[in-house]
């Protein structure tokens, strides 16, 4: 059985590297958030219509993964991310999103801390809502009740911290 683990968070905690990480670690695979690839790629500035093929994308890619994954699956961002995106940008979230998400969560979510410096990439947009953000995502999560843990910390500190909370997870 894969056990799906989230790293979620707001822009610039980490999400990529320790996903990336966390799944060289374990000897497995991580899904690669799906925005930065399709944002890339646009050749326009993104408009809400582009958030739920956004949302499709990540889910395809999470499933597809999953079917080459070995004990987990780390997911960089998931639909979680796109519905708190969706709603800070556009006051909204598509219905997809929304639904997809409930019934399809995941296993543990790693809830990145805003404790890394910012760094600048033209594809980020809240240098100075990391705190609010962060906020949206802990809420969310426990309004849910599902599975998660903060992960704070500089460097490898970082990675060992997922890598206790996952050891200590009741699956």
């Amino acid at each position: 059985m894969i056990r799906r683990i989230a790293v979620t968070g707001p822009e610039s905690t980490g999400k990529s590297m320790l996903a990336e990480q966390l799944a060289g670690h374990y000897g497995t695979v991580w899904v690669p958030e799906f925005a930065r690839a399709y944002l890339d790629n646009l050749g326009r500035p993104y408009r809400e219509e582009d958030i739920p093929e956004i949302a499709r994308g990540q889910f395809r890619a999470e499933h597809d993964l999953a079917a080459i994954a070995s004990g987990y699956l780390f997911c960089d961002t998931e639909l979680l991310v796109t519905k708190i995106w969706s709603e800070v940008k556009y006051g909204r979230c598509h219905p997809w999103i929304t639904e997809t998400m409930a019934l399809h969560p995941h296993d543990l979510y790693l809830l990145c801390d805003i404790d890394l410096p910012w760094e600048f990439d033209p594809l980020r947009e809240h240098p100075d809502l990391r705190g609010y953000l962060f906020g949206l995502y802990r809420d969310e999560l426990e309004a849910r009740g599902w599975p998660y843990a903060v992960i704070s910390g500089l460097g490898a500190q970082r990675l060992q911290n997922a890598i206790g909370v996952i050891g200590k997870f009741p699956f």
